[in-house]
């Protein structure tokens, strides 16, 4: 699927999608649970079908009702055949773990661009609990229950292994203590902490988290807005238009909920109301901004800055390299064809503010990159085409329908 993407201006009031972080760890801690939850207003998108698909071969039932979901859980079990984590990497990472819990053989797989990414830690870390793990030919192999006790869990390419490890630390034989090593995106560490706590489980702690075995409830938990996806639309309206978006959570955990500093920083017209944010087109000033603890901001943050008077230097990307693409190379490539001029250094880009044309952009089958770059389209000269444009499928689905809605000049064929 191609979409053309032309010069225009957005205007209007859209709802922020569910939350995908959220989700993901909602539906975990209630699979865990034994017992009926209800999640309201889950999100559903190509990675969190891939966590619901891998549950219900664990043994867990989901019923859809409304704008909700009921989830019986307590009785995981032993799949008939490899889960499919599709190329969800919070899906395989989280499924690695929660597959430990059944005591028998699991094996998972996923697309070949999703076991290319880094998994040997958390492997690493379900071994230390007792765990037999193997990765091999793409196949990853789960057996034994895991019993507690220490564990160091290497965190500095991804949170992911670490939230693994917590989520079922509350179900091990013995005591646990977790020990993070150079932990890395800590708000969404502490987004599943949250989450936990609403499922009854609590685990005190930051760099190292004592766990004591007890039992996750089953509650009725509703997911909040997503910051990481409305965070496109507002960077777009500060470029192009005076967008609100509704239904966020001022208060949230989320990492991407840095995307009011980005713009504040740069001088962006942003109001913030109870549950909402409305931003305005600005005349953007240059920054410095780290992204190592929100890392999917950091299209969006070279986005910006390709717009903004100066240069704006980007750090903290070392491990952007890891994720759905190589999110580095992506950007600059794309950003080229764009005519922005970039400079890269060990860990951080230097991005220079210009007048942007129009291009052929392969977003690598980067949900980010592709918005991200939609975004910038919205201000560039010509007519810009999106290849793959259904990649936002991973996280927004509704992403062409409410840029369109917006008075975005958007076409997709």
């Amino acid at each position: 699927m191609m979409v053309l993407v032309k010069k225009s201006s957005i205007n209007g009031v859209t709802k922020a999608p569910p939350s995908k972080s959220v989700t993901h760890r909602a539906l975990v801690c209630s699979s865990i649970a034994d017992g009926k939850s209800e999640i309201i207003t889950p999100l559903l998108c190509d990675d969190t079908k891939a966590t619901l698909e891998a549950l219900e071969m664990l043994g867990t039932n989901f019923t859809f009702r409304g704008d909700g979901i009921i989830v019986e859980g307590g009785t995981l079990r032993a799949p008939e055949r490899e889960i499919y984590c599709r190329s969800s990497g919070t899906t395989l990472r989280f499924m690695t773990a929660v597959s430990s819990l059944v005591g028998k053989e699991c094996k998972l797989t996923g697309s070949s661009s999703l076991m290319r990414r880094p998994i040997k830690p958390l492997l690493d870390a379900l071994e230390q609990l007792g765990v037999e793990c193997r990765l091999d030919n793409m196949i990853i192999s789960v057996k034994g229950k895991p019993k507690g006790g220490e564990v160091k869990v290497y965190g500095e390419i991804s949170s992911q292994f670490i939230s693994a490890i917590l989520l079922i630390a509350p179900s091990c034989e013995n005591r646990t203590l977790i020990l993070c090593e150079k932990p890395s995106s800590k708000p969404y560490i502490r987004l599943t902490l949250e989450v936990q706590k609403k499922f009854g489980v609590k685990i005190s702690g930051e760099n190292t988290f004592e766990v004591h075995q007890q039992k996750y409830r089953p509650t009725i938990f509703k997911v909040e807005g997503d910051w990481s996806s409305a965070a496109n639309i507002l960077a777009a309206a500060a470029l192009c238009g005076k967008v609100t978006v509704e239904g966020l959570n001022l208060e949230s955990l989320q990492a991407d909920k840095r995307i009011l500093d980005i713009l504040k920083m740069m001088n962006a017209k942003v109001n913030i109301g109870e549950d909402k944010v409305v931003v305005e087109k600005s005349d953007l000033e240059a920054i410095e901004f780290d992204v190592t603890d929100c890392p999917d901001l950091f299209p969006l943050a070279c986005i910006l800055g390709a717009q903004a008077k100066g240069v704006s230097i980007v750090r903290g990307i070392g491990r952007l390299r890891f994720k759905e693409s190589n999110r580095v190379d992506a950007m600059i490539e794309n950003l080229k064809k764009m005519g922005v001029r970039t400079d890269l250094g060990e860990n951080s880009l230097k991005v220079y503010g210009t007048k942007p044309s129009g291009a052929t952009i392969d977003p690598y089958n980067d949900h980010r990159i592709a918005m991200a770059f939609a975004t910038l389209a919205l201000v560039a000269e010509g007519e810009t085409r999106i290849l793959d444009g259904e990649c936002v499928n991973k996280s927004f689905p509704e992403f062409w329908d409410v840029m369109k809605g917006l008075g975005a000049n958007v076409k997709v064929i």
